[in-house]
């Protein structure tokens, strides 16, 4: 029987419940055995934006989830020189995995409409199942915005799996300006998370 596996890349600057109780329910919908949480080094599209050192990010993750079974965390975006492209990543964890592990990359509504401009894009949707977590009150992008960047029956899967899932407004540049303001975080992330912000002075300036 072939595993079934979500990927779920972002900068994670703090990771917090939105991302997990969107990726638990991607995983639910789509029966996924396991979902491995990718912190990016380098994301092509912020490279104007300053991360917190990618040790810090990697750390957060794993204590986010390290007593949830479903989740495990993946250093290998922070191990790779250059920037954080996707299509590598995907095509790495697919030479790890081998041919009969079903793939799936998580993306959140946001950021369909950008995926045109991603690298080698009509080659990802080709290797990896691409899967939009929406909200409710969402619009789709026109097909014809990703039909030209990846063919018509790409684009019409990719707005076949627009899955919906619970709208927990949380944000990583809130809960950054909450810790600057000297505010709680508690319940807008993981406890271990929340502690390990602490303890390293994180986001504080």
């Amino acid at each position: 029987m072939s595993h079934r596996i979500g990927l779920y890349g972002g900068s994670f600057d703090p990771i917090h419940f939105g991302h997990l109780i969107s990726a638990r329910g991607i995983a639910e919908q789509l029966g996924l055995d396991r979902v491995v949480l990718i912190p990016s080094a380098r994301p092509p599209h912020k490279q104007s934006v300053s991360l917190t050192d990618p040790a810090h990010r990697l750390a957060m993750a794993a204590l986010a989830v390290e007593a949830d079974p479903l989740f495990g965390v993946s250093d290998l975006e922070l191990r790779r020189h250059g920037p954080s492209y996707t299509f590598d990543t995907v095509t790495e964890f697919r030479n790890m995995m081998g041919p009969d592990v079903e793939l799936a990359w998580f993306i959140g509504g946001d950021t369909l409409p950008e995926l045109p401009t991603w690298y080698r894009v009509a080659e990802l949707v080709k290797i990896v199942r691409i899967v939009t977590a929406v909200r409710p009150g969402w619009s789709p992008p026109p097909i014809g915005h990703l039909a030209a960047a990846v063919g018509e029956q790409s684009a019409m899967q990719l707005l076949a799996d627009c899955l919906r899932t619970p709208a927990i407004d949380i944000s990583a540049t809130d809960i950054r300006s909450r810790v600057r303001a000297g505010k709680p975080i508690r319940y807008l992330v993981p406890d271990g998370v929340a502690s390990y912000i602490m303890k390293h002075a994180l986001y504080r300036t």
